[in-house]
């Protein structure tokens, strides 16, 4: 089986349960994905699926990897990537994969990129509290005093200052599938998943 698979968010709703309880999710597309390259042990050293998902113009794509895809005798697909799997022989080039992999209950891992914010202060980037506003204050929302006074004379790694902020890899782990639906290929997941609509996130299975 195996281990993940490529994925969109859709964007996030809210359902109810079969207690009646309000559950927010987050909409997540998975595949369907193609089965672009099989790597085992003995050649490449370990055993993982590439798949690809999304199409792409094949005007936009180097001969290359035009021949690398034509293989699959599909379309050319926009995102590559690979996940492990314990049996690569079960599986074939050209092979699709979609949500028939998970079962509702099942608990799982995303991983995606945040939102990028560009450059941030203090108040936005880390929660900072601020400045009072009254009484002739003028320190509103700068970070304030960050030297170590006469000794050790520097401001300290890891120091929490002004930045940019997002666009960063994160993983949400053990979110639970609430609901599957194969005719959309589409599942719903307790919770909020990093990035923006339509930003792409692999989805993969835990241990436990």
């Amino acid at each position: 089986m195996c281990k993940g698979i490529i994925g969109k968010k859709l964007g996030m709703t809210s359902v109810y349960s079969h207690e009646g309880q309000l559950i927010p999710v987050t909409v997540i597309q998975v595949g369907p994905c193609v089965v672009t390259q099989i790597k085992t042990e003995s050649v490449d050293g370990y055993n993982a699926l590439q798949l690809g998902m999304g199409e792409k113009k094949e005007s936009k794509i180097t001969q290359p990897m035009k021949g690398h895809i034509r293989k699959t005798e599909k379309n050319v697909c926009a995102v590559l990537k690979e996940f492990p799997v314990d049996k690569p022989e079960e599986f074939s080039v050209g092979q699709v994969i979609d949500s028939d992999m998970f079962d509702v209950g099942e608990v799982i891992n995303v991983t995606g990129i945040t939102k990028g914010r560009g450059f941030a202060g203090v108040i936005k980037r880390h929660g900072f509290g601020g400045g009072r506003e009254t009484h002739g204050g003028k320190c509103h929302r700068i970070p304030g005093s960050i030297g170590c006074s006469a000794w050790p004379s520097k401001v300290t790694k890891g120091k929490k200052m002004p930045g940019h902020y997002g666009n960063d890899k994160k993983t949400i782990k053990k979110l639970k599938i609430v609901d599957i639906r194969p005719d959309e290929n589409v599942i719903l997941l307790k919770g909020a998943v990093p990035g923006s609509r339509s930003g792409v996130v692999t989805i993969n299975k835990t241990k436990y």
